[in-house]
């Protein structure tokens, strides 16, 4: 019998272990990372540099050659797509580190880019892509289409000079 007055005991301290930490309260090695990093590590992007800003509906229309949806924007990016009933398009902006990684990322994988005058700092204009510096902003402008990239060259430079312009 006492056996069994055990049992509910040792079950309870069971299910009390399993529990893990807290996820309100961060652990010691979250509060770490982000007291490592200080707000002077790099530029502050302001509010001009609002993607869905750079780069307005009426343009990312303009560069597709088609209506888009309106625009789904998280931090540091902006998409626009088609509607579903067609046809395939996609715009993306991105601003600051992760258009400057996708450029990186770009030249390691050895694509093939054209220089672009006009935009910002500087540009450069690959297939379904162009990026550009203006101060210490990267911006990445990227086209889908389902069509000939080199018809989408004009119309990317074009984009990049106006989001530029903005910046």
């Amino acid at each position: 019998m006492r056996r069994l007055l055990f049992v509910p005991l040792l079950l309870g301290l069971a299910l009390a272990g399993c529990g893990g930490e807290d996820p309100a309260e961060p652990g010691p090695s979250v509060a770490a990372a982000s007291s490592a990093v200080s707000p002077s590590a790099g530029p502050v992007v302001g509010p001009a540099a609002d993607p869905c800003k750079l780069l307005p509906k009426a343009d990312a229309e303009k560069l597709a050659r088609t209506p888009l949806d309106e625009p789904v924007a998280s931090e540091g990016s902006c998409t626009y797509t088609g509607p579903v009933t067609g046809p395939t398009a996609q715009v993306e902006v991105y601003v600051g580190d992760g258009a400057k990684k996708m450029l990186d990322i770009d030249r390691d994988l050895q694509h093939s880019f054209t220089p672009v005058t006009g935009a910002g700092d500087e540009g450069f204009l690959e297939d379904g892509a162009v990026f550009f510096r203006k101060g210490e902003t990267w911006v990445a402008i990227r086209l889908v289409l389902l069509n000939d990239p080199a018809a989408n060259r004009v119309p990317l430079e074009t984009a990049a000079r106006a989001a530029a312009g903005r910046l």
